[in-house]
């Protein structure tokens, strides 16, 4: 054996050479970094990437809630059924309530129905504009079969 091998540190005992070698070399954790792709630039490029989203994302919001509280300016109808009287086998007479802004004409399409639910009668219905929010219309409904109600199926805005 030489005399390295018979050292008191052991046959691997480090020798200055090694030790100045391993001195400049990275630590382990900034080459895993880098081989892996976790360094300070991909950081900054994924935090860029979070906030571009989250600002995309607070744009959208932004322009829904605009675009909702504009949309809620127009005008709008309801209609409220009030009765029904079957007057024979081949017609109905419908009551119903028009809510609308003051000026705007509507138009309702009434339907009655027999005990199947079945539509055995349909009528449009056109409402003059009126100087009051609320109207209440009586109209007459043609069957082609006993029906057993009459109600309102939907209204607009003409």
């Amino acid at each position: 054996m030489s005399e390295d091998e018979l050292s008191e540190d052991g046959p691997f005992a480090a020798t200055s050479a090694s030790t100045a070698a391993s001195s400049t070399l990275a630590p382990a954790s900034t080459v895993r970094s880098e081989r892996y792709g976790n360094t300070a630039k991909s950081r900054g490029r994924g935090r860029l990437i979070a906030v571009l989203f989250g600002g995309a994302v607070v744009l959208v919001i932004g322009a829904w809630v605009i675009w909702a509280g504009l949309d809620s300016s127009r005008s709008s109808v309801d209609a409220q059924d009030q009765a029904h009287v079957v007057v024979s086998a081949t017609r109905v007479d419908v009551t119903f309530t028009v809510s609308a802004d003051r000026g705007q004409a509507t138009a309702c399409v009434v339907e009655a129905q027999n005990e199947d639910h079945a539509v055995v009668g349909w009528k449009v219905v056109d409402i003059p504009a009126s100087t009051q929010r609320d109207q209440e219309i009586t109209t007459a409904v043609l069957t082609t079969e006993p029906a057993v109600t009459g109600l309102i199926y939907s209204c607009w805005l003409t």
